[in-house]
């Protein structure tokens, strides 16, 4: 899963990063609104993280304008506590929910993962595919009620097939949606990424669509 981070103060934005990068997301940083804006407009992104008051480009105004072109990715709003006229005018603008400085930290991942979720037609942070099961708040994958050890770029690829269960996923998609913008992408990591996943699943449920991609289905189910 991607994020894209829109925030200025430098020490924020990394500690958001890197705690996003823990947590399991492939992380975008822009430290202005007109570059979160370009970003935002261009890259595709599973949900966003806004700060308001950005330089160049306040929060207000990236996100109206990205509403505007039909941009409809999850974004959650970073705010100040004390300005509920900011939060108003957030959601007004687009936004889907927000979190008020100063926060903690796991309250940004919470609304975060369901932020994700909701868009991806899930309600639940737990979610299962067979034998197969994910939960999206401890980043921990069980298959038969025994633990997977995963690594990050696999268990990304698990989580994004698993929110887009019985869809057939373009290793592009894959691709676009699995790395920052830094990473040198090759189509072939993927495929050497879905093998390493099924051996370590030791399950049938990540199916070849020929051509296509893949789609992660119940063992057993339609080809």
């Amino acid at each position: 899963m991607r994020v894209l981070l829109v925030e200025d103060e430098e020490d924020l934005a990394r500690q958001l990063q890197e705690s996003l990068v823990d947590a399991g997301y492939a992380v975008d940083v822009a430290h202005d609104g007109e570059e979160g804006h370009y970003l935002g407009a261009n890259e595709p992104y599973d949900a966003i993280v806004l700060d308001l008051g950005l330089p160049i480009l306040d929060g207000i105004t990236v996100l109206e304008r990205w509403r505007r072109d039909g941009l409809a990715t999850p974004v959650l709003i970073l705010t100040a506590r004390d300005r509920w006229s900011e939060k108003v005018a957030g959601f007004d603008a687009g936004a889907d929910d927000y979190v008020a400085k100063p926060f903690h930290m796991e309250e940004v991942l919470a609304r975060l993962r369901a932020l994700v979720r909701r868009a991806a037609g899930h309600a639940s942070a737990e979610m299962s595919c067979g034998p197969v099961h994910l939960d999206t708040r401890s980043a921990k994958v069980s298959v038969d009620g025994q633990p997977i050890k995963l690594t990050a770029q696999e268990y990304r690829l698990l989580a994004y097939l698993m929110h887009h269960q019985d869809k057939i996923v373009s290793r592009t998609e894959l691709t676009e949606h699995l790395y920052d913008q830094d990473f040198d992408r090759d189509s072939n990591t993927i495929e050497v990424f879905v093998g390493r996943l099924r051996k370590k699943l030791g399950v049938d449920v990540i199916q070849t669509a020929r051509g296509l991609g893949y789609r992660l289905a119940p063992p057993g189910g339609a080809n």
